[in-house]
């Protein structure tokens, strides 16, 4: 029985699809929000969900109760969406949703039917991974592609990471074998700043993203919640002398060691995925 239920099945315009999990793999919330900050900017339709019945164990990821001012209650559930953007001179086809805990490969294969149904040929998927990395310099972003010399034209640096994977993976796998182009893109997020939402590599990957799907975004908010996240930190980093310090060795790093840097970020979001 298929976990995918379709609102709508409209006919589409060359379309790109963006791609982002909520979860493992999207540390500081980085990817969901900039996957987000595109339904925040236009006039998103729902064309399909999955029925999470099928994909999640509700004793690790439980259904949510709220009560609204009239006292009623709605419980919701873990959402795995799909939605279209028009407008542009390509539509755009946005996937958000949560890695589920069950039945990946029929997860995928649903998706990428879904995708390949609708007339997608090209998809970028987003992640954020934890590395050694300050908040004082520019987010890195590291990236895979099935054409991996589309990577330095877009200004990545590229992993030939092996070992565990996430749905993300899973999923690029999958698109690549049905035919489609995919651009995976990571932000690192600075360990010590891991445990929150992380606006730079937000501001980084959805600046990304807009330029490998074709699609504007007005991003002066994003800057604007960058900078002043920024300064927070500077501001806690005067009293904490042991932090700053520490901040200061990974900028003299990254400046001394560039071509290094590079390669040990590649090593660190290979340990990321290995390790969680």
């Amino acid at each position: 029985m298929a976990a995918l239920n379709w609102l709508e099945r409209p006919v589409l315009n060359d379309p790109v699809a963006l791609i982002a999990f909520e979860g493992w793999g999207d540390a500081g919330d980085s990817a969901s929000l900039a996957a987000g900050t595109f339904l925040d900017t236009y006039d998103a339709r729902l064309i399909a969900s999955f029925d999470p019945d099928d994909h999640f164990d509700f004793q690790v990821r439980r259904p949510m109760v709220h009560v609204d001012e009239g006292g009623t209650r709605r419980i919701d559930w873990p959402d795995n969406e799909i939605y279209l953007i028009k407008g542009g001179e390509r539509d755009l086809v946005l996937f958000l949703g949560e890695e589920p805990n069950y039945r990946w490969k029929s997860f995928t294969a649903e998706l990428v039917d879904a995708l390949t149904g609708l007339g997608v040929t090209r998809a970028v998927t987003l992640g954020a991974f934890i590395g050694q990395v300050a908040h004082t310099l520019p987010v890195p972003l590291v990236g895979s592609s099935t054409r991996p010399d589309s990577l330095a034209l877009h200004g990545l640096l590229p992993s030939g990471y092996q070992g565990p994977t996430g749905i993300v993976g899973v999923l690029n796998h999958a698109l690549g074998q049905a035919g489609i182009e995919v651009i995976s893109v990571w932000a690192a997020v600075p360990h010590y700043l891991s445990n929150q939402d992380y606006p730079p590599a937000v501001e980084a990957l959805t600046v990304k993203a807009s330029e490998l799907v074709g699609v504007s975004v007005d991003i002066g908010d994003l800057t604007m919640r960058s900078r002043q996240f920024r300064d927070t930190v500077d501001e806690a980093m005067d009293s904490n002398d042991e932090l700053r310090q520490y901040i200061e060795e990974l900028e003299h790093e990254a400046a001394a060691e560039a071509e290094e840097s590079g390669e040990r970020l590649v090593t660190e979001i290979e340990d990321f995925l290995r390790d969680v």
